[in-house]
């Protein structure tokens, strides 16, 4: 039987279902997004969402199999996000993944979504080496994390209530900008001088993160400066996140010696803090591992990877879905 692990990411808002080798190589993925279907609302709507997996994951994972050629019985194992994420659009996701393996007989693992991003830098090829200083950050996760080659992961650093991803696309509708707000922050930032002296909330607090307070400030300046030009403001808030964040990735590489820097998550595929993040690596003398732009956003594949490391390590359960992971857990 040829090693093919079947991914389903369900977490937030979009179904994301992938066919995935061992080494990380993508046989096929697709992705239903609802984007359209929460625009209106500037963020998710959990309940909106969920019934958006239902009415999308069955037909995207036949989509997939067709896109691959390939029958159920080709499968090795299906991969499927049991958290973190919004509990429905979990509960669709894994319970759809367990009748599917039910019916087509097949092993099913409930995968960590942190996890999956870990994995995400070595889809397509393999980038990551170990020891490793991984910075994940997204809509719901701001945290630093050193992981070893057997996949043994300590969390360093995690936000004290905010993730950058969500200060972004608050930002973002306070500026008018739309949803997702974070590629739509960066485009307008670089057109835009960073003339506004946000605040770098817990920057002095080792390797731990905080964004409220730069959302709060933000919201207060545009209150009192209506005309001051949005794009200075979105260049400014920019700016405030990347030099928090970069400082603590400085910290942290000193504190935790390691042969590369991982970023990953959405916000991973800002092209502002992978410049940066670049220019830090360069300057430390360690290597930046960054994940294709395809695959630094939700996606199934990731899940797929991250699967067989779970297959490897004989865990296997009905995945029951669940809110409280870190990425230490499995």
């Amino acid at each position: 039987m040829a090693d093919l692990m079947l991914g389903i990411e369900t977490s937030c808002d979009d179904t994301g279902v992938a066919i995935v080798r061992p080494d990380g190589t993508v046989v096929a993925s697709a992705v239903a997004s609802q984007v359209e279907l929460h625009d209106r609302y500037g963020g998710v709507y959990p309940e909106m969402a969920s019934r958006a997996h239902v009415d999308a994951i069955l037909p995207t994972v036949r989509k997939v199999l067709d896109d691959a050629g390939l029958a159920p019985e080709d499968l090795t194992a299906i991969g499927v996000t049991r958290g973190p994420g919004l509990i429905g659009s979990l509960v669709v996701g894994t319970n759809s993944a367990v009748g599917l393996g039910d019916g087509w007989g097949l092993p099913v693992y409930g995968v960590n979504h942190l996890r999956g991003h870990l994995r995400s830098a070595d889809l397509d090829e393999k980038r990551v080496t170990y020891p490793a200083m991984v910075l994940l950050v997204s809509g719901g996760h701001t945290l630093l994390a050193h992981v070893q080659e057997n996949g043994d992961v300590t969390l360093v650093g995690s936000t004290r209530d905010d993730s950058v991803g969500e200060a972004y696309d608050k930002v973002a509708r306070m500026l008018g900008l739309g949803y997702p707000g974070g590629p739509a922050i960066d485009r307008l930032a670089k057109t835009g001088t960073p003339d506004v002296d946000f605040p770098r909330p817990a920057k002095d607090l080792e390797l731990d993160f905080s964004f409220s307070g730069l959302k709060s400030a933000v919201s207060r300046f545009l209150a009192a400066n209506p005309d001051h030009p949005p794009e200075n403001v979105a260049a400014s808030f920019v700016e405030a996140c990347l030099d928090v964040l970069l400082t603590k990735c400085r910290r942290a590489l000193e504190q935790h010696p390691s042969r590369c820097l991982v970023v990953v998550g959405g916000v991973a595929a800002s092209p502002q803090l992978r410049e940066r993040a670049a220019a830090l690596c360069a300057e430390t003398g360690v290597e930046l591992c960054l994940p294709p732009l395809r695959w630094s956003t939700d996606n199934g594949a990731m899940i797929g990877l991250a699967a067989w490391d779970y297959r490897a390590r004989g865990l296997q359960e009905r995945p029951r879905p669940t809110t409280s992971l870190t990425i230490a857990d499995w």
